[in-house]
Parts: structure tokens; sequence; C-alpha cells
């Protein structure tokens, strides 16, 4: 199975061979940007459905990571609130 490169411009991606080194220079004088996953695939549409399903996933995940930073600190503050007001009931 070859390996294949991915280049990307706008919403535009293109699964390249790595032995077809000859169409990256083209690509990329057309402006288009090497992204940094490289996927071992029977055929280039197989890659092109994994390259997007990467993609999903790391969307999916950054999301998740900001839904859980505009927690956190509601957290710390409710935890702090419950902490103090247990201290003074017991003091």
């Amino acid at each position: 199975m070859p390996d294949y490169h991915f280049y990307k411009k706008g919403k535009h991606v293109v699964a390249i061979e790595r032995q077809e080194e000859h169409e990256t220079l083209q690509y990329l004088q057309q402006g288009y940007e090497k992204q940094f996953e490289e996927i071992r695939s029977a055929s280039q549409q197989d890659a092109l459905k994994r390259f997007a399903d990467i993609r999903k996933g790391d969307r999916i995940d950054q999301r998740n990571f900001l839904a859980g930073a505009g927690e956190m600190p509601l957290i710390g503050v409710l935890t702090a609130i419950a902490t103090y007001l247990l201290t003074k009931k017991w003091s």
C-alpha cells in the first residue's frame, strides 16, 4: 500500500502518493500547504476519507477541551465557596 501526503488550499484537499514528488512542487506553487499527516492506504479515496476522519476527530477534541476549560473555573469557585462555608460552620 502506498503512503499519501496531503496538501490543502482553503477547503480543497489533495492526496498525493509519496512516489509522485513531481506533483508536490506544482501544488505548492499553486498555494497549497502541506499537511503533516501521512497515511498508508490502498487508494487515494480511502486516504482522503481517513484524512477527513482524523480532522473531524481533531475538531471534536478541540470543542470538548474548550467546553471543559469553560466549566473548570466555575467548579473551582464553587469548591472554594463550599470549603469556606464548611470551615465557617465548624469553627
